[in-house]
Formats: structure tokens, sequence, C-alpha cells
């Protein structure tokens, strides 16, 4: 695993691990909220080598700045195609967990030339679910700084599956490196992103991996998603909760690897 940090045209700093072939087929990983690059950590060593997979903390998350703005989902796709940019990436599939799938879905509609494929884990049809409500209200009355067990508690509850001990330790580390005032700040830009009108514009082929224990977002919020897309198709994981990545690594890995393949990128 490499690290590095590339500074952006977008004006900020971010972090990223890298693994794979440096002239291979680029695959970028957008994580989810309030995660890191680490989110990906038990899926990358079961790539292919010949990817070259590019796992970043998003603005705002883990080791990249933290700015006070700069939290809608078009400045945060910004970022996404300026990274490409930093790197020399004319064109990459990319990989979004939860907040990272919108975030991958934005990227994809604003910069259609840029993105080959797209992988969605943990997605929905739209963001402003009964279960994603009630976390606004949660984290609006949060104290500076986040209490531990709610970092905690929350994470625990996105997962279906027993995780290793010390990899949830870590989940959980990497999650209290955002600062606190900017919790609601990304929840809010979470709830207001809706880009569901413009998801039949959509021409990048999609692969959706879902848990059907995920208590995040719904099948039926799965099935809103393929009927608004012209190529998708959708792996249900057993037994599985809203971290497949988390929960199922190695399928993870071999879905995306597999769909790489499909599509010959």
């Amino acid at each position: 695993m490499r690290f590095g940090n590339a500074s952006l045209s977008t004006g900020i700093r971010v972090h990223y691990a890298e693994q794979g072939d440096s002239s291979g087929v680029p695959i970028v990983f957008l994580h989810g909220w309030p995660d890191s690059w680490f989110t990906f950590s038990r899926v990358l060593p079961s790539l292919p080598r010949t990817l070259r997979a590019i796992a970043v903390d998003q603005r705002g998350f883990g080791d990249s700045d933290h700015p006070a703005s700069g939290y809608t989902f078009q400045e945060l796709a910004a970022d996404a195609v300026a990274l490409l940019d930093a790197l020399g990436i004319e064109r990459a599939a990319i990989v979004g967990h939860s907040f990272g799938s919108f975030v991958a879905r934005e990227v994809a509609i604003s910069q259609p030339q840029r993105v080959t494929a797209l992988v969605l884990i943990g997605t929905g049809f739209s963001t402003s679910t009964p279960v994603m409500q009630s976390l606004r209200a949660a984290v609006r009355t949060l104290p500076n700084p986040i209490p531990e067990p709610f970092a905690r508690e929350f994470q625990a509850s996105t997962a279906y599956r027993a995780l290793p001990p010390e990899f949830f330790d870590r989940i959980v580390v990497e999650s209290l490196k955002i600062p606190a005032p900017l919790w609601p700040v990304m929840i809010d830009q979470l709830l207001q992103y809706d880009a569901t009108a413009a998801l039949g514009n959509l021409r990048a082929p999609i692969l959706m991996l879902w848990g059907d224990q995920d208590a995040l977002f719904s099948r039926a919020e799965q099935d809103l998603f393929l009927a608004a897309v012209a190529d998708a198709r959708l792996k249900v994981y057993e037994e599985t909760g809203h971290c497949p990545n988390w929960e199922r690594p190695d399928d993870v890995a071999a879905d995306i690897a597999s769909f790489m393949r499909l599509r010959g990128t």
C-alpha cells in the first residue's frame, strides 16, 4: 500500500491510499460517512494488482483538509475529478459506498466522459429516507468533541455481520477525525442532494452491491434506482448489512474485479 497527498485545483489537499500497477486500470474509491479510505482496507488486498486502486479521504474526512465549507455534492464531485487531474488520470471507474455512492453518481452525471463504470455499495434511490432524517436530528444535538460512544454506536448499527475488533476500533478512530461542527453540515448536504431526476442520464455501466439486512437503504430503494437507469444490475448479499465492504470484503473485491473484466475496463 502506498500513501500520498494531492493538492487539488479546487483548493484543498486530500490524502489517499493507492495500490496496484501505477499504469494499470484506474479505479477510485469514495467512502461513506463518517469514514475514510480505511473503510475499503479489507477490500483492497483482494483486488487484482492490474487495477490501480486509489482510495481517497474526501474533503473533511480522515487525513484530508477539513475546510468549513465546500460540502455540496457538486463540490465533492469536483474534488474527485480534480484528483483524477492531479494524478494524470483521464478516465476511471468509481466505487462509492453510501454517502460516497452519491458523490460517485454526481461525478458520472456532471462529468460522464471521465467515468468508465460505477460500483455503488449500499446506495439508495434518494438520500431522504426516514432513517437519514433521524440521523440528521441526532447529529444536530452532538457536543464538541463528538462522543466516542455515539460514533461507535452509529457505526455498529450499520453492520449486520461480526467484524474484527481491531478493524472496527480503527473505523471509530477514523470517524472521529471529522471536526464536530462538520457532522451536521455533511448530513444536511446529503439530505439536500437530490439528483433523482437526472438518473436517467447516467450512461456508465453500474453494478450495485447491497446487503439484504441494510438498515439505511431498503430493497425498495434499490428497485427504484434500477428502474431509473439504463444499464445497472444488482448483486444482493444475504445476511449482510449496510457495509458489504466491511462484512464481505473478499466477495466485494471479487465482484468488482469481475465487473471490471466484464466491461473491458
